[in-house]
C-alpha cells in the first residue's frame, strides 16, 4: 500500500452515495438513470438540497454548489460524493470547501472533466479519488455498460486491470507509480495554485475534449515549462476528443497525440496512447493517487493497479 495516499473506505451494499452538482445544471430527467443504476446495485442515494438549481449555466450559484458539497462531505451517512456533471465551476467553489472532517472520515470523490479540480486538490491533501463516469452519462442503467461496472468495481474494492491495443505512437517500457492527472485543460489552469499536483515519480493520465490544437500545443508546453513532465514514471494519453484546426487553410500540423509525442520526445518513460477513458464512448474508471504499473509493449499496452 502507498504511504503517502490514504484511501477512502470501500463501499458496501446499503451505503449511500451522494449526487451533488458543483458545476454545470441538470435536470432530474437527466439524473434518473443514474439513481436507478445505483439502486438496481444496492446502494441508497442521497440528492443534495440544490442539485436541481438553475443560475444560468451552473447548478446553483457558487454560494448554493459549495454549500451542497460541503455538506456531502461532512455528512458521515454519506460514503462516497458522485458528481453529477462537469462543465465548468468547480474551481469557483474549491476554495470556500473545509476539508477538515473529510480528512478524518475520508469518502469516495468520483466523477471525471471539471471534476479534475477535486482529484487534483484532495491528491495534494493525500487522499485518493475515482475518475470515472458520472451521472449525465449514465444511460439506462446498464451494468454491464463496461465504464459503469468499472466505476463500481474501483469503489467496492475490485481489482482494476486494463489493457489497451497497440498504437504506433507507443513509447515502450514499463512504469511503476501513483496515478495522477484528469483533464488536461484543468491541470493547466491549476497550475501554480494550491491544487496543483506534484507528478514527480508517478503516472500521469491526460484527456481532453473539443479543443484547438494549438490550445493542446499550448498548454503541454505550459506542463513542461512547469517541470510537470521531465521526471514522470509514464504517461497515459486518454481520449483526445473533437480537436479542432483554428484555420484549415493554414493547419497546426500535428494531431493532438502527436503534439504529446513531441513534447515528451526527450523523455524515457513508457507513454501508452488512445486510453479508454475520457469524453467519448469509453470511460474506465481509474483510482487517483493508487499505485499501479503502466507497462507498454510491441502488442500494446496494460494498466494494472496494485492497490
Amino acid at each position: 500500500m502507498s504511504e503517502s495516499i490514504q484511501f477512502p473506505p470501500y463501499l458496501h451494499p446499503g451505503d449511500c452515495i451522494g449526487i451533488v452538482a458543483p458545476a454545470r445544471k441538470i435536470s432530474p430527467k437527466e439524473l434518473k438513470p443514474a439513481v436507478d443504476f445505483l439502486e438496481k446495485n444496492g446502494f441508497r442515494v442521497a440528492l443534495s438540497p440544490n442539485l436541481f438549481a438553475k443560475h444560468y449555466q451552473f447548478a446553483g450559484t457558487d454560494e448554493e454548489r459549495a454549500s451542497d458539497f460541503q455538506s456531502m462531505l461532512d455528512d458521515p451517512e454519506i460514503h462516497a460524493i458522485w458528481c453529477a456533471r462537469g462543465g465548468y465551476g468547480s474551481v469557483r467553489i474549491i476554495d470556500q470547501l473545509d476539508f477538515s472532517s473529510f480528512l478524518k472520515y475520508p469518502k469516495w470523490i468520483c466523477g471525471f472533466s471539471d471534476v479534475t479540480v477535486f482529484h487534483s486538490h484532495i491528491h495534494t491533501l493525500g487522499v485518493s479519488s475515482l475518475h470515472c463516469t458520472m451521472p449525465v452519462k449514465v444511460e439506462g442503467g446498464d451494468f454491464n455498460n463496461f465504464n459503469n461496472r468499472s466505476m463500481i468495481q474501483a469503489i467496492t474494492g475490485g481489482i482494476l486491470a486494463y489493457t489497451v491495443p497497440n498504437s504506433c505512437i507507443n513509447k515502450q517500457g514499463t512504469a511503476t507509480g501513483e496515478v495522477v492527472g484528469g483533464n488536461l485543460s484543468i491541470l493547466y489552469s491549476l497550475l501554480a495554485s494550491p491544487s496543483d499536483i506534484d507528478t514527480e515519480g508517478k503516472i500521469l493520465f491526460i484527456e481532453d475534449l473539443d479543443e484547438q490544437l494549438y490550445h493542446i500545443d499550448r498548454m503541454m508546453q505550459a506542463l513542461k515549462r512547469a517541470g510537470k513532465l521531465s521526471k514522470l514514471a509514464g504517461l497515459i494519453v486518454g481520449g483526445m476528443e473533437d480537436m479542432h484546426n483554428n484555420n484549415p487553410e493554414n493547419p497546426f500540423g500535428q494531431t493532438a497525440e502527436e503534439i504529446v509525442a513531441a513534447c515528451c520526445e526527450e523523455y524515457n518513460y513508457p507513454i501508452c496512447y488512445h486510453f479508454p477513458t475520457g469524453h467519448g464512448d469509453n470511460n474506465v474508471a481509474l483510482k487517483m493517487g493508487a499505485r499501479a504499473t503502466l507497462s507498454v509493449a510491441p502488442s500494446g499496452g496494460t494498466l494494472i493497479f496494485n492497490e
